[in-house]
């Protein structure tokens, strides 16, 4: 094992890392408006000067497992109105397709211990365009692109620093932070840099429920140069600088006079170094005391030059005394570390990947290790408001949440994207923990656990979706990321035994979690699912969440195929532990009887005959049912119809003989219900390799749902599956229901429609997480077909090629987003207007989704959570199938 593998076993190496929020303001967490409008609550304006109420932003922000101490970066460089303290971007009204950030930063590198992390952010040498940004954001229309930084001309002349930020840890509580900042422009230029520690604000609010006292901590300079900051439950730390900066101090504490225009607050508010740094104010404690503290270099770098400032963090106590010489050996420590980390990769990746691919790969860890990120929020506290702070006002007691009064949520947590999405998305999650999985899987099992935790779940069983709507419903994936990160861990570990302690634990939460989604979710008991949302966004020719008039309801494919999904992947959950335990055979059947009614109504509803199957176009469809029970189909040709290919299981028969209750089920169903039977895949036919078929589609209505997806005229794009065919680039879909028509057509990037506020798309582009699914589906269904199995790759080239062949050829279109082609560019940057100068072409980026047409990025650009999957296909590209 390597040093970092060993790390990994002790709890102490966790509790610092990378677990401040990029963007805290903006959020409903810091939203007590009466409206809900949580963007204007708390703006990026008002950030610097609003002390938060439930958790802290920076840059390269490193902290506690509670988020107590909080160590960050702030940089001025002489020419911006405020201090660079945290990411600028623009809510989802002053974005011409919703919020975005307009920073360049990059997550280089990074371990699961957080003992050696690398992160790079690209400041320009001229004044912040902040009002240039906003203006003609807010100019453009949905129409037209986004305007970026590197539109405005600022790094042309190539004249901006490049600020490397690097974390070491000498050990657990002993932490080394390295910024180097290279002049990468023609001249000399000046530049502030501020090393900033801060106390998170938790003894403004009363008696805090998180467990953190209210007692006021501080932060004070000693005679011998080093910063002491003092805090009840964290202990004393110790901050050393080198060199001889200027220390700066004054209180996390809101600016009223600015904020509020009242004047009984502290002198030196949470803004007081900004101000004294850029106008001279008055605003720092002389005394040298406070809650916040920055040391100020001052930095001349010449042309093509760098600059260094070192600093360390070190617990001190009665056994970790004050480190008597905290800078000798200091460089040789951060290399040491680095080295680990380039040990600890090379065992984990695999050896035969190109050099790019492991490049690749080891980005988008460290993007994956960057986004965790301390989260705070408890809905009731949040709700009835503060006994230290005015009340809030009454219509939120009914508003965002009400109904979620016990979720209290305080830990460490993946996100997908720390400025875009601050906040956890219950499905997102759920395949962060996959990729998780590939190098910590300790920590993958950890989360999908913590997600089905009481203090996240409702008493009724739903799974909180994302904080603006917790009532909102995700694709229900967690049943199949279990499954998965399982498997994975078995790789490591061939006897699984902890590893079927945690699918016990998982598989009792999630039973839970299923019985809601049958309760609630089946609006006729006809064993077809309405959804709503599901996590798609704007994918629905209208809004799938809408109430729909005359009684009218949407009956999903999409929904209906997760559902099936989620009883597979349950059943075989139940299967691997009845190894183990007999009872849970039984429960396998109950899977198992699920998802056959759900399997025959995907095809076959009552007495209507109608399914959501479409013979004709031999496709699945969307369809509304009126409240007269009469239907109408949906009939667009969307991801929605493919996702039935990831309801799909293969059972061999070394697990049936040990299960024969459940074997016996399957076959009583042959008998005495043909009418189930026939209408799904032939379970009790053995195919290659002795094994038994379960899915929603038999063979023909396989190959005629991959007859759309692999062809390039539909479905089928330079770098994976679309989510809407290309087809209706040129012939849009209408639907008229009660006197208005809707319309859908191609968008391969940016989203046209203001559905779901327009930040996301999925009338076109490629999606990470659904393609991850479609790869592994095929594979799966490969393994009971074999090569005897084929399809026409791409349609129209008359050439067959087996489902592994297809699911390989798919994979590799999406790892060809991130890796070079043959002209030395990534198709993920290809729209960059740098994209092929060294200081950033080799700096990947995991967009949110990917244009249909070329691959280049869209969405949250660090959206690492579930378009990091890329590292698991690379891993699955080289591991024997």
């Amino acid at each position: 094992m390597t040093t970092e593998q060993k790390r990994l076993d002790d709890p102490a190496w966790r509790q610092w890392g990378p677990y401040v929020s990029d963007r805290q303001w903006g959020t409903v967490r810091e939203d007590y408006s009466a409206n809900g409008d949580a963007w204007g609550f708390t703006t990026h304006d008002m950030a610097r000067s609003y002390t938060y109420r439930w958790g802290e932003d920076g840059i390269a922000g490193f902290c506690d497992d509670h988020q107590t101490l909080c160590l960050g970066l702030a940089l001025w460089n002489g020419q911006d109105p405020i201090l660079k303290e945290r990411y600028f971007g623009l809510t989802n009204g002053e974005g011409n397709h919703g919020e975005d950030v307009k920073e360049l930063y990059y997550y280089l590198d990074n371990t699961p211990t957080h003992s050696y992390q690398r992160m790079l952010y690209k400041y320009p040498q001229a004044a912040y365009p902040y009002e240039q940004l906003l203006a003609e954001n807010r100019r453009r229309t949905r129409l037209e692109p986004e305007y970026e930084l590197l539109d405005t001309g600022l790094f042309d002349e190539d004249r901006y620093f490049d600020v490397f930020v690097e974390y070491a840890k000498a050990g657990p509580q002993d932490v080394l932070m390295t910024v180097t900042v290279h002049n990468r422009g023609p001249e000399r230029a000046s530049l502030t840099v501020l090393p900033t520690l801060w106390f998170r604000n938790t003894w403004r609010w009363g008696d805090d429920s998180d467990g953190v006292t209210s007692q006021r901590p501080t932060i004070s300079l000693r005679q011998d140069g080093f910063l002491r900051a003092t805090h009840q439950q964290l202990g004393n730390y110790a901050l050393y600088a080198d060199g001889q900066p200027d220390w700066l101090f004054c209180e996390n504490e809101s600016n009223r006079a600015r904020l509020y225009n009242a004047h009984d607050g502290t002198p030196y508010p949470k803004d007081g170094i900004n101000d004294h740094v850029v106008h001279g104010a008055g605003t720092v404690n002389p005394e040298q005391t406070g809650t916040k503290a920055a040391a100020r270099y001052q930095l001349t770098v010449e042309a093509g030059g760098q600059a260094v400032v070192r600093l360390r963090l070190a617990l001190t106590t009665d056994v970790h005394t004050l480190v008597p010489e905290p800078f000798r050996g200091f460089d040789d420590l951060v290399a040491q570390r680095k080295k680990e980390a380039d040990l600890f990769y090379a065992a984990v990746q695999p050896a035969n990947a190109t050099d790019d691919e492991k490049h690749v790969q080891r980005q988008a860890f460290a993007g994956m290790l960057w986004s965790k990120q301390f989260y705070y929020y408890d809905v009731s506290r949040w709700l009835a408001g503060d006994p230290t702070q005015p009340p809030p006002p009454p219509e939120r007691k009914y508003g965002r949440n009400h109904t979620w009064l016990q979720l209290i949520n305080a830990g460490v947590i993946s996100m997908p994207d720390k400025w875009e999405y601050p906040w956890y998305a219950a499905w997102d999650w759920s395949f962060h923990c996959v990729t998780l999985a590939l190098i910590d899987p300790e920590l993958a099992k950890q989360q999908l656990m913590l997600l089905t935790n009481e203090w996240y779940m409702h008493p009724n069983g739903q799974l909180p979706a994302y904080e603006w709507n917790f009532s909102d419903v995700n694709p229900p994936v967690q049943a199949w990321a279990a499954l998965h990160v399982f498997m994975l861990c078995r790789e490591v570990h061939p006897t699984g035994e902890a590893d079927h302690g945690f699918l016990r634990a998982i598989f009792h939460k999630l039973m839970l979690n299923f019985t809601w989604w049958v309760n609630r979710k089946d609006e006729m008991g006809n064993n077809i699912f309405e959804g709503g949302f599901l996590g798609l966004d704007n994918i629905g020719v209208f809004d799938r969440n809408a109430v729909l008039p005359n009684g009218s309801h949407l009956e999903q494919a999409d929904g209906t195929s997760w559902m099936a999904m989620y009883a597979l992947n349950m059943m075989r959950i139940a299967l691997e532990l009845a190894r183990h335990d007999d009872v849970y055979g039984e429960m396998a059947t109950k899977f198992f009887d699920h998802f056959l009614y759900i399997a025959s109504a995907m095809t076959h509803i009552g007495q209507d005959g109608v399914g959501l199957w479409d013979e004709q176009d031999r496709f699945f469809y969307d369809q509304l049912r009126m409240s007269d029970g009469s239907v109408e189909k949906m009939q667009v040709r969307t991801l929605v119809g493919l996702i039935p290919l990831f309801a799909v299981d293969v059972l061999d028969d070394d697990l049936l003989r040990q299960n024969p209750s459940f074997l016996a089920r399957m076959e009583w169903f042959r008998s005495h219900r043909p009418d189930l039977y026939n209408q799904v895949s032939r379970y009790t036919e053995k195919g290659a390799d002795e094994t038994r078929l379960l899915s929603l589609l038999r063979g023909f209505r396989l190959k005629s749902l991959l007859r759309w997806m692999l062809d390039e005229k539909e479905f089928l794009s330079p770098h994976g599956v679309r989510a809407v065919s290309q087809a209706y680039r040129d012939n849009p879909y209408t639907f008229t229901l009660d006197g208005t028509t809707f319309r859908l057509d191609y968008a391969p990037a940016e989203s046209n429609s203001d559905l779901f506020g327009g930040n996301s798309n999925w009338r076109g582009p490629v999606w990470m997480p659904t393609n991850y699914l479609m790869v592994l589906s095929l594979d799966t269904f490969y393994h009971y077909f074999g090569d005897g199995f084929t399809v026409e790759y791409p349609v129209g080239s008359g050439k067959q090629i087996s489902l592994r062949t297809a699911a390989d050829e798919i994979a590799n279109r999406l790892i060809s987003l991130f890796t070079r082609d043959a002209n030395g560019q990534r198709a993920v940057l290809k729209q960059y207007a740098k994209n092929q100068d060294p200081n950033f072409c080799n700096h990947v980026l995991f967009y949110e989704y990917f244009d249909g047409d070329n691959g280049r990025g869209v969405g949250a650009s660090h959206q690492t959570g579930w378009t990091g999957l890329v590292a698991g296909l690379i891993h699955r590209k080289y591991v024997e199938k």
